[in-house]
């Protein structure tokens, strides 16, 4: 399977598959000869006065006319390479590289044309850069795009994998590195997995709803046509239809857990839509300073983040919320006067404690989720001798929903070890179709011994599961 870069149409399931190596790319023969249109520009301009970058100083040093023209590329790509805190895993470099290609396809750049090429070779030969984290604040990432500039430039050795090295024009150096490929690859990687925990977790939710005897009144499509927010009817459709044929409701009126999945998981829906929206839009975008248009070079400030910022923002404070319902449900499948059955799910001595430790792990989990809602688009700065007064803070909101989604698989795990284990032990709440289908997965990976005994195993295996249970809605 192939994928074809023409900076404009790349998708995030598609950079998910190069990222991944699932999948091979190739380059649109007109978007390079853009590239190379662009770039003549970039040099002209350049022949005919100051460009930003090209022949001057960046920063507060902008009115200052470049020394030395021929070595100032170099010279800038070295003093913004700081390479500092851990390095990205190989997927999100690979995220990173396909990103930075796409967007110079884009035709905005300037940047030549052997570098695209460059960059294309070395995703299609595996090698991975070496790119240190720290060091950007949602006005482009600097640093590590400078670490990848040069490692194309043979100037730094490739982590794994390796490639030709490629002689870089006097104009490639800023263009390069105006940009902010990693947040927005990390953003991409990491909504993609808000959307397959959100679609989890409503299968779990359904799941612990089978073992509760809950009430599926309040799922029923009339209540939710009353108050039509975004995805609240589908959610409310979804959990309906899951639950139909369930064990007659044992109250009433449930607890929240299961009355208000509907309402809950909506708005981080919305939200990650939202965000999706916005990350695919930042992919597909020529966002360099200056900007090279058939029209000329301009100068502006489209590399701020600020609409990728605030959907972050807006997903973690909305995600939050299903990881403490499920949190809440889990409680509920603790609860012998809400299950029927022994506290805990025990199913031992008297005594046993059963999952009585998944309670204290989810709270840990939940404690450390709260400490990457604070949004991060609230935040100031002055720097650059206070010409740069201002920043999105984008990357910092996309590795704390990174953070998130790296701890919600194992939070949504101890809810599906509970509800499993609670259906096992009253197979006759069990329903046909999709949740019989997400036991028989569940029950298939988690092991039937059900006395007190180490929970990691289990933890391990419900945590891969998500991915599967993800794919049945």
């Amino acid at each position: 399977m192939q994928v074809r870069l023409d900076g404009h149409s790349l998708t995030i399931p598609e950079l998910e598959a190069i990222a991944s190596r699932a999948i091979e790319i190739t380059v649109d023969p007109a978007a390079l000869a853009l590239v190379d249109e662009r770039h003549a520009g970039l040099r002209e301009a350049r022949a005919r006065g100051a460009v930003y970058g090209a022949n001057t100083g960046v920063g507060a040093n902008r009115h200052e006319q470049a020394g030395d023209p021929d070595g100032h590329a170099l010279r800038l790509l070295q003093s913004h390479c700081a390479g500092a805190g851990p390095e990205e895993d190989d997927r999100t470099a690979r995220a990173v590289m396909a990103v930075r290609l796409n967007q110079i396809l884009a035709g905005g750049s300037g940047v030549s044309r052997r570098v695209a090429e460059a960059l294309a070779a070395a995703l299609r030969a595996g090698a991975v850069p070496a790119l240190h984290r720290w060091g950007a604040i949602g006005t482009a990432d600097l640093s590590p795009l400078a670490e990848l500039t040069l490692t194309l430039a043979g100037a730094r050795p490739w982590r794994s994998g390796d490639a030709p090295a490629v002689e870089l024009d006097a104009t490639d150096a800023l263009p390069m590195i105006s940009s902010s490929a990693l947040t927005v690859a990390t953003s991409a990687l990491a909504v993609s997995e808000v959307h397959r925990h959100l679609r989890a977790s409503t299968i779990i939710a359904a799941l612990s709803f089978l073992a509760l005897r809950g009430n599926p009144e309040a799922y029923d499509p009339a209540v939710h046509a009353a108050r039509a927010h975004p995805h609240q009817i589908a959610v409310a459709e979804t959990l309906h239809t899951l639950v139909t044929g369930a064990s007659p409701a044992l109250r009433l009126q449930d607890p929240f857990g299961l009355r208000v999945v509907p309402q809950v998981t909506a708005p981080a829906l919305h939200a990650a839509e939202n965000l999706t929206a916005a990350v695919t839009a930042e992919i597909n975008a020529a966002v360099e300073n200056p900007l090279v248009t058939a029209d000329g070079i301009h100068h502006h400030g489209q590399f701020h983040t600020a609409t990728l910022a605030s959907g972050l923002d807006a997903v973690r404070g909305a995600l939050l919320p299903v990881m403490s319902l499920s949190a809440a449900r889990l409680s509920l499948l603790m609860r012998p006067d809400m299950t029927g059955l022994r506290p805990f799910l025990a199913d031992g001595p008297p005594g046993s404690s059963g999952l009585m430790i998944t309670e204290y792990l989810v709270q840990d989990l939940l404690a450390e989720m709260r400490g990457t809602v604070q949004p991060t688009a609230s935040g100031t700065l002055s720097i650059s001798l206070g010409l740069e007064e201002h920043a999105s803070f984008a990357t910092q909101g996309a590795r704390s929903l990174r953070t998130m989604t790296q701890l919600t698989p194992t939070l949504l795990a101890a809810e599906l070890v509970a509800a499993v284990r609670a259906l096992s032990l009253a197979p006759e709440r069990l329903t046909t179709g999709t949740l019989r289908t997400a036991y028989d997965l569940a029950t298939a990976s988690l092991s039937p011994d059900l006395t007190d005994r180490p929970l990691d195993g289990d933890l391990t295996h419900a945590a891969a599961l998500l991915p599967r249970l993800a794919t049945l809605l």
